[in-house]
């Protein structure tokens, strides 16, 4: 179908408008956020609109244990190639971060790289003016269309730029969340002070996603295959060490980000990134929290950092691209977390799926048929799997199936559930005692309008 004929297509489908948005993105308290930091975003250039925020920057005022867990796509764009050498070669170390948006220096050879280096070491002279050219402290993230190089002199001059922008409140912060987005329609911004063995600490945290979101992130130097544009950074004032901190990112980002779907597609940019300055604990002889010297304290952190990313992720499910629905997908008993996590995750990126969801129809013949789709490491037995819809709203749950006989299904009482913007699927799996959750929205006609023009 040649272009305008698809505009013209498009034009005449009449689209349910998804929820209001506005809700999710409100001020925080400037309390809330964690010491030590500072922040801001600034339009740059890469975007032909003035008024919108294209580069962001996040520094530390101490240094800090860094962590992060990136794409495994073959085609890893430079920014992730560069940030994985950066922690590579500083032991787990890094001050700042910058990120660009409108453009994801994917695919760009040397000249990307080239790019990515410099947006780096023009970071590291916000941190010092005259820093070691033998280390670098700064993680670059890019996010945007793939195949484009950046404008990198408009790059340079927009980091210099913000040396006199800098602050710690939410005003800052909220000028860094909006310039990490793409198609997103409001900033992805969360803060939250929680206590560790009575002392206090805080968190903060930006992502961005609306469309191709299917993330599978793991560690520096992971292999396979992956393709998303999710960017986040969280950053806390709580002293762990980078072996810790990366393990307790590893985990929560596996419960998290790496279980969220809007559209099943990946991209070549996903990058995750925490900081940890030490910043409330600064002046005390308060240790690094450490998984092998402080376990209690280490799990305690490594829950707030599970929760606190799941929050995130949620954000980027509720402004998918032409979602209407927020949907929880809860596998129960699995034989591991892993069968229970593929499940969810096939189930979650079904196109049958979605699309009946938009359309808010119980067809759980769909959800069956993904779940059985999928090999587990003891035999599904079809005679012990349930299926229920879980409204929101505390009522009453409805069975569809229940040990694998078809239930008599309200279709009107289906409805109401599945009209409502938030709800559950329920499969249970009877095969053992593990479970997983993945958040997912619906399929629309809008989806396919926006994605059908991204480039134009």
């Amino acid at each position: 179908m040649s272009r305008t004929l698809w505009k013209r297509f498009s034009s005449t489908i009449t689209t349910r408008p998804g929820p209001p948005k506005a809700h999710h993105h409100a001020p925080l308290p400037d309390s809330s956020f964690p010491k030590g930091y500072l922040a801001t975003g600034v339009h740059c250039g890469i975007k032909k609109n003035a008024q919108v925020l294209d580069l962001g920057i996040i520094l530390s005022t101490r240094p800090a244990s860094a962590a992060a867990c990136f794409t495994r796509n073959a085609f890893q764009a430079a920014p992730v190639v560069v940030s994985q050498e950066v922690l590579q070669k500083n032991g787990g170390k890094a001050r700042a971060i910058v990120v660009n948006s409108g453009c994801a220096n994917a695919v760009t050879g040397k000249q990307g790289l080239d790019d990515a280096w410099a947006m780096v070491k023009t970071t590291d002279t916000l941190l010092d003016p005259q820093p070691d050219a033998g280390r670098n402290e700064t993680l670059v993230m890019s996010t945007g269309v793939i195949g484009q190089t950046l404008p990198i002199s408009k790059i340079i001059e927009g980091i210099k730029s913000q040396a006199s922008k800098l602050g710690t409140g939410f005003a800052a912060w909220e000028r860094a969340a909006r310039a990490f987005m793409t198609t997103d329609t409001f900033p992805k911004l969360r803060s939250r002070v929680f206590t560790i063995k009575g002392r206090e600490y805080r968190m903060a945290g930006i992502d961005k996603g609306a469309g191709m979101i299917h993330p599978d992130m793991g560690p520096p130097s992971g292999t396979g295959q992956l393709h998303a544009t999710l960017l986040g950074c969280i950053v806390t004032d709580a002293a762990v060490s980078p072996r810790s901190l990366q393990n307790a990112l590893a985990y929560a980002v596996d419960r998290s980000f790496n279980s969220i779907s809007v559209d099943g597609d990946m991209s070549t940019n996903d990058t995750i990134i925490v900081l940890a300055n030490g910043a409330a604990v600064e002046g005390t002889k308060a240790e690094e929290i450490d998984e092998e010297r402080h376990p209690d304290a280490y799990e305690a952190f490594k829950q707030e950092l599970t929760s606190f990313a799941i929050d995130l992720a949620k954000l980027v499910v509720r402004d998918g691209e032409g979602a209407t629905k927020f949907v929880t997908v809860t596998v129960e008993g699995a034989p591991t977390y892993s069968d229970a996590h593929k499940i969810a995750s096939r189930i979650s990126t079904s196109a049958l799926v979605k699309t009946a969801l938009y359309g808010e129809d119980a067809n759980w013949g769909r959800i069956l048929a993904a779940t059985g789709s999928v090999p587990l490491s003891s035999p599904l037995d079809p005679k012990r799997v349930s299926v229920s819809f879980i409204p929101s709203d505390g009522s009453a749950s409805l069975p569809v199936l229940v040990n694998g006989e078809p239930e008599k299904v309200d279709e009107v009482r289906a409805k109401q559930i599945l009209s409502a913007e938030d709800f559950e699927m329920r499969v249970q799996l009877g095969l053992g005692s593990e479970s997983a959750q993945y958040y997912t929205c619906d399929l629309s006609y809008e989806y396919v309008r926006i994605n059908g023009d991204y480039r134009s």
